[in-house]
């Protein structure tokens, strides 16, 4: 049932409006989207709220946008081009790829839902030590023991398990034979990192501080599924928080706790979130969680907190050849900084946003009962915050219907439409996650006073035209939001 609800949220980002399959008049390219009229507003939405909470209401957090390119030692010098990879698997029958980590997970899945509780936590304990060590024979041995078929062709003929490394290469150069390789950045973090004391001596910034950026990755994921959970293109959102060492540890709890504080903020449904502590530690890393969300898919990533220790910094300082430290003037000393990292995929948070949102109603509509779609979003994160309705296309509706919409769209998005019945267009609305729509009839022209209707309750009332700004501008601010926070 479950994955029903996920397919019909995917379904329901293509009918109106969200997200769109890339290149899909050339039938689509592979785990590439497009975010249509209503999805890139819910998404920049998200964006200005991360950015506002991290930037705006922390002093000590500034912003950065970094090139997509960067000089190719920057990815050397960050373990990028040596260790960068999934491990990876190939069915000899059907000539499918797949993650190996993938394949387990639904194997450990499959049994919690059989009810073979001792054999998930069992595999689940070999999964964790095979990839703490690299072992790529050990996952090999798992996917034969537990006898896991391929799911195109049913067989279980495998290749051995090896490594693959994920990052795009081009080329940059007038010319093909003087041009030089460079990648595209499979993450945001090194452009904070590279301009550390750029933005640290212009900003006259003392420690702790922290850089916030937000910008696309590209990773050539060969297993790219869950809609736009896995993309090949996709958003980060992510902050570096430079620290005394020794102090990262405390930071760490301070974000951890942050982290999810903020996500908590967008849902009553507190059950959805934990936390995930990671077993193997990347290689920069001391400390690693993720905050996870209950999608009908199951429990998945959405933001990671790691504490990144001084390695990042410290690379780029040796492989650069240029000091990147910090004077402490409390302690009179120099140092490389230690860095608590949260990072938070935007692609996500906005599927996170569509799941947590789309629900199905059975309403009574007079003799008959139908059902009724709605997104139930926060009114701030809501793609139009207000449809503005005239009733009938004559006698002077529509001009008093322009004239409020033109004293409003300065004040937040809104949507004008005239076509269909006045039920239609509700449902229209509920459907995008309208939280506010106003209707203008004839009773208008005279008293000016319209009908307001509210989303989530259907709560229908009437209200003078000079009330509006009052009742709708406080619930479908960010501000609100943000002062929750504090």
């Amino acid at each position: 049932m479950s994955e029903e609800i996920f397919k019909k949220v995917v379904s329901h980002c293509k009918e109106y409006g969200f997200v769109f399959p890339s290149s899909e008049i050339y039938d689509g390219l592979g785990a590439v989207y497009d975010y249509g009229q209503n999805g890139v507003e819910l998404k920049n939405n998200i964006r200005q709220y991360w950015w506002r909470s991290m930037v705006q209401l922390n002093e000590n957090i500034v912003g950065l946008d970094s090139a997509i390119f960067m000089h190719p030692k920057i990815w050397k010098a960050s373990g990028h081009i040596d260790g960068f990879s999934d491990p990876m698997v190939d069915n000899k029958d059907s000539k499918k790829r797949y993650r190996a980590d993938n394949l387990l997970e639904d194997q450990i899945d499959k049994y919690i839902k059989n009810g073979k509780t001792q054999k998930a936590e069992e595999l689940q304990n070999n999964l964790d030590q095979a990839l703490t060590d690299n072992n790529l024979d050990a996952l090999k041995e798992l996917i034969t023991t537990h006898e896991i078929a391929c799911p195109v062709s049913g067989t279980r003929n495998w290749t051995d398990v090896r490594q693959f490394n994920l990052m795009y290469k081009t080329q940059m150069g007038a010319l093909a034979e003087d041009a030089d390789d460079v990648y595209l950045r499979p993450e945001t973090a090194q452009g904070i990192f590279v301009n550390f004391l750029n933005v640290q001596k212009t900003g006259r910034l003392k420690i702790p501080f922290g850089i916030a950026q937000t910008g696309k990755a590209f990773r050539n994921e060969v297993v790219a599924r869950g809609f736009i959970m896995r993309m090949r293109e996709f958003e980060q959102m992510e902050m570096q928080f430079f620290v005394r060492p020794g102090t990262e540890m405390d930071w760490y709890q301070h974000w951890k706790e942050s982290r999810m504080k903020w996500h908590l903020s967008l849902t009553s449904d507190v059950s959805k979130y934990r936390f995930h502590d990671h077993v193997k530690l990347a290689h920069y890393a001391n400390a690693a969680v993720d905050i996870e969300y209950q999608f009908p898919i199951g429990f998945k990533e959405v933001e990671g907190i790691h504490s990144r220790t001084d390695f990042d910094l410290s690379q780029h300082q040796q492989f650069s050849g240029k000091k990147l430290q910090y004077f402490d003037p409390e302690i009179n000393q120099n140092y490389v900084p230690y860095v608590v990292e949260t990072s938070i995929g935007l692609d996500r948070m906005f599927l996170l946003q569509m799941c947590n949102a789309y629900k199905e109603e059975q309403i009574q509509n007079g003799e008959q009962t139908e059902t009724r779609t709605l997104l139930a979003l926060h009114p701030a994160l809501a793609p139009v915050k207000l449809a503005i309705l005239p009733l009938m296309k004559k006698d002077g509706l529509p001009e008093l219907a322009r004239k409020i919409m033109d004293d409003f769209k300065f004040e937040f998005n809104c949507f004008y439409e005239e076509k269909d019945a006045i039920g239609k267009r509700y449902r229209r609305q509920d459907a995008i996650g309208t939280p506010f729509c106003i209707t203008v009839d004839h009773e208008s022209l005279s008293d000016q006073t319209v009908t307001i209707r509210h989303r989530d309750t259907m709560f229908q009332e009437r209200v003078k035209i000079s009330a509006l700004k009052d009742i709708i501008a406080p619930q479908v601010s960010m501000n609100n939001l943000l002062k929750n926070l504090l």
